[in-house]
């Protein structure tokens, strides 16, 4: 039986995860902590404050799983530092309010390209963030890095909506992936067996997993 901790359960990927998780009956406890409250939130303890990171401090029960699905754009979060604070910041405070829990196993959504030495702010930020939770050493650690995210956002982001048909003809990574498989693939690994203490998981692999 697990006890979860999820962050970004009001964003696309981290919806689909909080669905599954909430049917999932190897799961006994799911906090999800959020800057707006869930619109329906059963059996979930859902504390929430528009700093995400008083949110968090109000966890305060045993975990034994942590869910990572925060993310962003630049544009969406209208700076550099206001980016960084939600992509690397938060990240890094949802693992460390999950090991002072008792957390084994931390679950993450990067990026393809994710690359603390990348010339890209994007790629570069998310590189960062994975060193840091590397740095962290957790028992274990997957990392997901899945391409463009498709899915029904309440906020449509200009670029993704340009580039989606695009990317839908791109083959391996760069083929874009559904948002529903990228969560699936995440709670699919949750429960799987791994010797390995740092997963890396590619777009191509995470659609495979969530195809078996």
């Amino acid at each position: 039986m697990s006890r979860i901790l999820l962050t970004g359960a009001t964003g696309l990927v981290g919806g689909h995860l909080l669905r599954m998780l909430v049917n999932d009956p190897r799961v006994t406890a799911i906090a999800a902590p959020t800057r707006r409250p869930l619109e329906s939130a059963a059996d979930v303890f859902n504390p929430y404050d528009p700093q995400l990171s008083d949110a968090l401090a109000q966890v305060t029960t045993p975990v034994d799983t942590v869910f990572c699905c925060l993310g962003t754009t630049r544009r969406e979060a209208g700076s550099k530092e206001a980016f960084i604070h939600a992509d690397y910041t938060l990240v890094v405070d949802t693992a460390l309010t999950g090991l002072r829990l008792g957390a084994q196993h931390m679950l993450v959504v990067s990026s393809m390209g994710a690359n603390a030495r990348s010339p890209f702010f994007y790629n570069r930020v998310k590189g960062e963030m994975e060193n840091a939770l590397r740095e962290q050493g957790w028992e274990r650690m997957t990392l997901a890095r899945p391409s463009m995210l498709l899915g029904d956002r309440e906020k449509q982001r200009f670029n993704e909506s340009l580039m989606a048909p695009l990317f839908t003809l791109l083959p391996g990574n760069w083929k874009s992936i559904e948002a529903r498989d990228v969560a699936a693939a995440l709670h699919r690994t949750a429960f799987a067996p791994s010797a390995e203490r740092v997963t890396i998981l590619t777009s191509s692999q995470l659609r495979r997993l969530a195809e078996d």
